[in-house]
């Protein structure tokens, strides 16, 4: 495989899987059985770690077996590049979610384009509610506007959101 045919097969996996991580926190992790390990993440956390991590082993493994294959089992250089592009959302996600907007590890960061702010405020305004139903913004690479995100929670009406830590969200204004 050509390595231009093996970047751009990279740069769609990492695109795919934005699309990929909406559905799956959405629908799975926002469900019934995938609650159980989602909700320690809308919980004030007690330790290093919560159930919640869990996930990042799980969706680590077709990464790991797609590399591993490509490289090991003669599945071809598209599965290596498939799994380091998942590999790599991996990464952007934990710099984003876990470094930045969580501060799991301290850092002096401080978002200043538009699009760092909008990604954290989606993410915050996210966790405005503790519960897994009535919530808004499930990607995290890209977030509708932060207006259309209050007014989604603010017409919600549910009973699960809480201002958060530091002052309001502005809901009505």
């Amino acid at each position: 495989m050509s390595p231009i045919i093996g970047i751009a097969l990279f740069t769609l996996t990492v695109s795919a899987m934005e699309g990929f991580a909406y559905v799956m926190h959405r629908w799975v992790m926002h469900g019934r059985l995938g609650w159980l390990l989602h909700a320690s993440h809308h919980q004030p956390r007690s330790g290093r770690f919560e159930l919640n991590d869990l996930y990042g082993v799980i969706f680590a493994i077709p990464s790991i077996v797609l590399i591993y294959g490509g490289v090991q089992g003669n599945w071809g250089a598209g599965a290596t590049w498939i799994g380091a592009g998942i590999a790599a959302y991996g990464a952007i996600y934990f710099g984003f979610h876990d470094v930045i907007v969580h501060r799991r590890i301290a850092h002096r960061i401080v978002p200043r384009s538009n699009y760092f702010k909008r990604i954290v405020q989606a993410h915050r305004i996210h966790h405005a509610v503790e519960t897994r139903e009535g919530t808004v913004s499930f990607g995290f690479i890209y977030a509708p506007p932060v207006e259309r995100l209050k007014a989604a929670l603010a017409a919600s009406g549910h009973a699960g959101v809480r201002a958060p830590k530091g002052g309001s969200i502005g809901l009505r204004g």
